[in-house]
């Protein structure tokens, strides 16, 4: 359930995308704030600037709470972004341990705003080679 306060951050969110088309970058924002409503970090969209794929904000604050925040505190967090994550930055907010996010416009929603942003897929073939691929993850995890 979105509350008010949910609300409030989603507008910090949206303002920080705004602000980032101000700078000539893509119109995404983020923000991460704690359980007591503290924002502990912002970011916006740097993949022009930085000439960088990965520059999403949802990775970049994802990666400084991996590095910055402990577990538990990380999972106390709530990402709050304008737009639904992809799904790199959803593989990068699982593995950093964040609690929550909450998001102000979907995939679907920005598809229909922007059509050219849909993206090419690509073919995935495997599994394959099971047994050959297993040994240095069963080294590493199982010493």
């Amino acid at each position: 359930m979105i509350s008010t306060a949910d609300e409030r951050f989603l507008r910090r969110a949206i303002a920080v995308a705004a602000h980032a088309v101000t700078l000539g970058d893509a119109p995404y924002g983020s923000l991460l704030a704690d359980p007591d409503g503290e924002i502990l970090a912002e970011a916006h969209n740097t993949v022009r600037r930085d000439n960088d794929i990965s520059a999403h904000p949802e990775l970049k604050l994802a990666r400084w709470a991996a590095r910055e925040l402990t577990p538990d505190t990380a999972a106390r967090t709530t990402l709050y972004t304008s737009c639904q994550p992809c799904g790199m930055c959803t593989g990068a907010i699982i593995r950093s341990g964040l609690g929550r996010v909450v998001y102000a416009l979907a995939t679907e929603q920005l598809l229909e705003l922007n059509p050219s942003s849909d993206w090419p897929t690509v073919d995935q073939e495997g599994p394959a080679l099971f047994d050959e691929a297993r040994i240095p993850i069963e080294t590493y995890y199982r010493p």
